[in-house]
């Protein structure tokens, strides 16, 4: 689903625009509501909240959009009773009596009259009641509707994204791109941070070395046309020279430099299946080596993921059988994949909130990610996995602007 605000909406400004209420007796409560709502909600955003995907775009939904509920479908009293109902569960994740809730609002309203608006909001789906005699917490219903109209995001703050920087910069120093900023999306998150490795279709070979690490393994170290770099390590079964491994990196270099990856592969395959008696020895050892280092065509399109553990200490995901389903999702690759290429289909942030994911594993969880890019092409996307508890205000901003980051490091690069 695209994201909400009019042609403004995509990469741009989001503005909100408030209802006025008519009713004359209640002009004076209105004109308040609306400054507090203003104030609170904020008029517009430097990014995009883009809701959930066509059916189309992953498995099917097991929660269907409440089409029905808009903006409209609430008052401004409304409004800001959810804004501060989510955002104060956000921060202590207790349920919200209406006695916090009025002190917390700053309105000299009545419990009576904070609970009936409660009521009304349980009505429309948006909060819910998880004992009798508690108070109340947002449904993934109630996060989507803060999410799309009443969440206040801020720029992150100059020193904030100055070490984000230098941590990035560190990143592509190291020659591991995926893995360091997984980390840095996990430490400045506390939770998981996860970055889908860029397609491969249309990646071509820039330059390939070996080095020599012990008398049976071998570095490989790859450089793509996007500035890329893929290291693997190779186990051989003899020693080889400096010289032979440069010789080997040449052959390869002339032979296959400017071809794409797919092309690269299937060549080496090909010619591993040829009759090698017309090969010397080097040309067979650079074909079989150049084979190992692209390996299976299935580890190309990959993800790279670290802080799973910050999740294990999260009381909202402390249940030991959902955090099993949830790491076996890790480990198996297969729903992460499909969730993270859906969202390099789509277009600009995507938030999954619980169930709207489609995979029963992340139904607990949400899931922010941005794509990163470089010269208007999508190299592919990076977010960050943690409860449906979660401190959007602060991790969208956190993901945008690491994507961005990533994107001018790669487009240097």
């Amino acid at each position: 689903m695209p994201a909400r605000g009019g042609p403004e909406g995509r990469g741009g400004l989001w503005y909100i625009a408030l209802g006025r209420r008519q009713a004359p007796a209640r002009r004076l409560l209105d004109r308040a509501l609306q400054r507090l709502v203003a104030s609170a909600v904020g008029t517009r955003f430097y990014w995009s909240a883009s809701s959930r995907f066509p059916t189309s775009c992953v498995s099917s939904p097991t929660v269907p959009p409440n089409k029905d509920l808009t903006t409209d479908s609430l008052d401004d009293r409304a409004k800001y009773f959810l804004k501060v109902l989510v955002e104060r569960y956000i921060q202590d994740g207790q349920p919200v009596g209406s006695r916090t809730l009025a002190r917390d609002a700053g309105l000299d309203l009545s419990p009576a009259t904070v609970r009936n608006v409660m009521a009304d909001l349980e009505d429309l789906g948006l909060v819910t009641s998880p004992h009798t005699s508690a108070g109340r917490i947002p449904t993934e219903e109630g996060y989507r509707f803060f999410i799309d109209s009443l969440i206040t995001v801020k720029p992150l703050a100059s020193r904030e994204v100055d070490r984000l920087k230098e941590r990035l910069a560190a990143a592509q120093d190291s020659g591991h791109l995926a893995e360091s900023v997984s980390r840095v999306l996990s430490g400045a998150t506390h939770m998981a941070g996860v970055v889908m490795l860029p397609r491969r279709e249309g990646v071509t070979l820039r330059q390939i070395e070996f080095l020599p690490l012990s008398r049976e393994r071998i570095l490989a170290i790859l450089v793509t046309n996007r500035g890329e770099v893929l290291n693997r390590i190779l186990h051989v079964p003899r020693e080889f020279s400096p010289s032979e491994l440069e010789q080997t990196a040449n052959y390869l270099n002339r032979t296959y430099a400017g071809r794409t990856l797919q092309e690269m592969r299937a060549a080496l395959l090909r010619e591993m299946r040829e009759d090698r008696r017309r090969m010397d020895r080097l040309m067979a050892c650079a074909v079989e080596m150049g084979s190992e280092v692209l390996g299976d065509e299935t580890d190309l399109d990959d993800f790279a993921i670290s802080g799973q553990t910050n999740l294990m200490g999260l009381d909202d995901l402390s249940d030991m059988a959902r955090l099993r389903s949830l790491f076996d999702a890790f480990a198996r690759k297969h729903d992460v994949l499909r969730l993270l290429d859906a969202c390099v289909k789509a277009e600009g942030m995507q938030i999954f909130i619980g169930r709207e994911s489609g995979y029963q594993q992340f139904d607990q969880c949400s899931v922010v990610t941005a794509p990163y890019s470089a010269e208007d092409e999508v190299f592919g996307v990076l977010g960050v996995i943690g409860p449906t508890r979660m401190a959007y205000d602060r991790i969208i901003p956190i993901v945008d602007v690491t994507a961005r980051l990533v994107g001018a490091a790669l487009k240097q690069g």
